[in-house]
């Protein structure tokens, strides 16, 4: 007969795991705020108010600026063929059109000279290859020998990959 020891000590310890996320994410509310102590005399009515002057009408919104939408419980109607990247809704304060394109690409520039990056050094460090953003964003890729600096050989390497 086979043991079932190691399936269920497997099991217990998978069960002990998730109650315990379970516990861990179990926060208790904040504390209710304290309430400042009555006063001990009488309270002296306030005051009365003077009637608050009317305020100017709101000037409209200009066309270019899109419409909040209404809370509503109807579904959202689907949106009118547009062009590519846009879609028009109407509202009832009038129509809403979306445009929604990906932000132009970054022009960068060629490649810094491995000197001017290395400050005269024999490799290039994390902290200065800030210098130049698409090794920043690479630097782990340009170190193929992962010992934390770009020598010059893995730059030129690199360099012939943009």
């Amino acid at each position: 007969m086979k043991s079932h020891k190691p399936l269920l000590s497997a099991f217990a310890v998978g069960a002990l795991m998730f109650a315990g996320t379970l516990i861990a994410q179990d926060v208790p509310p904040p504390p209710a705020p304290a309430m400042p102590a009555a006063p001990a005399t009488s309270p002296v009515p306030a005051a009365p108010m003077p009637p608050a002057e009317p305020m100017p009408p709101a000037e409209p919104m200009p066309s270019s600026a899109p419409a909040a939408p209404m809370p509503s419980s109807e579904p959202m109607p689907a949106p009118a063929a547009g062009a590519a990247g846009q879609a028009s809704y109407q509202t009832p304060q009038g129509e809403v059109v979306v445009r929604s394109v990906p932000a132009p690409a970054p022009t960068i520039g060629p490649a810094p000279a491995f000197e001017q990056l290395s400050g005269g050094g024999k490799s290039i460090t994390a902290e200065q290859a800030v210098a130049y953003p698409p090794l920043a964003n690479d630097f782990i890729h340009a170190d193929s020998n992962r010992n934390g600096t770009v020598s010059k050989t893995e730059y030129a390497n690199w360099t012939k990959q943009l």
